[in-house]
């Protein structure tokens, strides 16, 4: 299979989450194309890039008014239970798995950035949310239930700055 790289297709315009999305390409490529000695080595440095990663996005949503078993959230968990799973299976000599799963993570990561993260970004950016600061430009624009969808403009109660402001 082809590797994963990093193109305009993958970009949010949210600089912070476009820098860690193409760190993670980066990884997963140098991941992919690892000699056997370095596999497993380098399938942890994701892990850890991806849990950092994940972790900094369910921390923006929830800052958002997301639901902290939102399925956005509940696919991150699941994709780093999977895979440490690989991991372990690594460890044991099973290089073929986390080769496996490398291919894979390609096409759900472009799939995942595309539309889940795509919405949380566009959710972020319509209510002024300052990556850095937590600070929200429009705080008014935040629905009042959490947001329980998979992204942030995608649910139905998360309505657009243009929206809330025309109420």
């Amino acid at each position: 299979m082809a590797g994963l790289e990093w193109t305009q297709a993958l970009v949010l315009n949210l600089p912070a989450m476009d820098a860690v999305h193409e760190e993670f390409v980066e990884l997963l490529a140098r991941t992919a194309a690892a000699p056997d000695e370095q596999l497993c080595a380098l399938w942890d440095e994701l892990i850890e890039h991806t849990q950092q990663h994940f972790d900094q996005e369910d921390r923006w949503m929830q800052a958002a008014r997301f639901a902290s078993g939102n399925c956005h959230s509940t696919q991150h968990k699941v994709v780093l239970q999977v895979m440490r799973e690989g991991a372990e299976r690594g460890a044991l000599g099973e290089l073929s798995v986390i080769r496996a799963m490398a291919d894979e993570l390609g096409p759900w990561f472009v799939n995942h950035a595309q539309n889940m993260d795509a919405a949380l970004a566009l959710h972020l950016r319509s209510i002024g949310f300052d990556v850095e600061s937590g600070s929200m430009a429009f705080p008014e624009v935040l629905p009042q239930e959490l947001i329980t969808g998979c992204g942030g403009a995608c649910d139905s109660r998360a309505k657009p700055r243009a929206e809330a402001e025309a109420a």
